[in-house]
């Protein structure tokens, strides 16, 4: 049986991303406003902020606490040497880049590449910060909105000639293949990308004008982007807005990104489980570095039909077909009032609403919202609430699932 010490609380790094909210993270945290961005809550063991630990004396940060312990802490039923994913909670009040992430094959020659160019690793031309993929799974805890792979091929052809100035790229599209179509308009120079887009966001302001503001169609975003009449400079990105699904996922659901599909978050709060990595691959709504090359070579170009996770009970958990991590989302109340579990491997649980006592047969926890816990592999614990609880569990699966 673990000692107490095998429960341990945490406290993240808050990251004042300039596209986050100001309100929802400091209210998830009990904390006042900063009236600053508060974009991004990380919990977890990245080179660049570390989780500390509350109230023990095992170590400062799960970075080291995993550096001195870490199979006792992490387990033994998975094949890394270290913490391989990382949880947050997203704020998104302005729109994300549109971005594809490599596979782990991939990101270990891109990364071995650029260290052999010399390249170094906070260079904003850099691609590839580590050798690692970067799939990720999210959960919405509000109304969210995201961009997510390319439409099917009867909506792409409908966007293709319901809009004049894209009526050329229509020659394009050929058998559900889209790689001359991006490749095309992610390589046009900036006059000619002007030059379609500049009556496309004309159009958009028209439909806003009319009443069409609905965020399932690209008017309210480009609106958003661009809320008045621009001619020059205008982000490539807006392409992407039209030629992509955008997806509404009630609060409560989630979806899984693979990696090669490209995708943008638009809107909305939600939880956040990925690979351990830095490795972005950008094609807009961004001032940071493109490398349309790069990014084309990573890109699946063939429509994508979104697969929505659904919570099938008060207790779901979900499977990915990744290594890297699992996700619980635990939903305790009336129905199910309290839960027992285990975990082999090591896990993060996250409180994101109500109230519940955590507790092994060592001693116990107060779990509110905001507060997160390191939970070693192998120990056995209960939650139980007397009204409601929101929790999320982030763990490393087993070999076999």
């Amino acid at each position: 049986m673990k000692d107490t010490n095998s429960i341990i609380e945490l406290k993240g790094t808050v990251q004042p991303y300039a596209w986050g909210g100001q309100q929802f993270i400091a209210q998830l945290l009990q904390q006042p406003s900063t009236g600053k961005p508060m974009a991004e809550y990380w919990l977890g063991a990245h080179s660049s902020a570390s989780t500390q630990l509350v109230n023990t004396t095992a170590a400062n940060t799960l970075n080291d606490l995993l550096a001195q312990e870490g199979t006792n802490w992490l387990g033994t039923r998975h094949s890394f040497d270290a913490l391989p994913f990382l949880l947050k909670v997203l704020d998104v009040h302005d729109m994300l880049s549109i971005q594809v992430h490599p596979t782990k094959t991939e990101a270990v020659k891109g990364f071995a590449r650029e260290n052999m160019l010399g390249i170094p690793l906070n260079a904003p031309n850099r691609n590839y910060k580590d050798d690692n993929h970067k799939p990720e799974v999210m959960v919405a805890l509000s109304d969210f909105y995201l961009l997510h792979g390319f439409l099917e091929l009867t909506k792409m052809q409908l966007v293709l000639d319901s809009y004049e100035p894209f009526n050329p790229l229509k020659k394009l599209v050929t058998q559900e293949n889209y790689t001359r179509l991006y490749a095309h308009v992610m390589q046009l120079p900036q006059n000619e990308v002007d030059a379609i887009l500049s009556p496309i966001v004309k159009i958009c302001h028209q439909q806003i004008q009319q009443g069409n503001d609905s965020k399932l169609f690209p008017y309210y975003w480009v609106n958003k982007l661009y809320p008045t009449p621009v001619e020059a400079n205008i982000d490539r990105g807006l392409f992407s807005i039209f030629f992509f699904n955008i997806v509404y996922i009630p609060k409560g659901y989630g979806i899984f990104q693979a990696a090669g599909v490209p995708h943008a978050y638009l809107e909305g709060q939600n939880v956040e489980l990925m690979a351990n990595s830095d490795n972005v691959l950008r094609g807009g709504l961004t001032p940071k570095h493109i490398d349309v090359s790069e990014l084309l070579k990573h890109t699946i170009c063939t429509p994508t039909i979104p697969k929505l996770l659904a919570p099938t009970a008060d207790v779901t958990d979900y499977q990915f077909p990744v290594p890297d991590f699992a996700l619980g989302h635990w939903q305790l109340g009336a129905q199910t009032p309290s839960m027992q579990h285990t975990s082999s491997n090591f896990g993060i649980l996250l409180c994101t609403g109500g109230e519940a006592v955590l507790k092994n047969s060592h001693g116990q926890f107060l779990v509110k919202e905001g507060k997160a816990f390191a939970i070693q592999a192998g120990t056995s614990f209960e939650i139980t609430t007397a009204s409601t609880a929101a929790l999320f569990f982030a763990y490393i699966p087993n070999f076999n699932g």
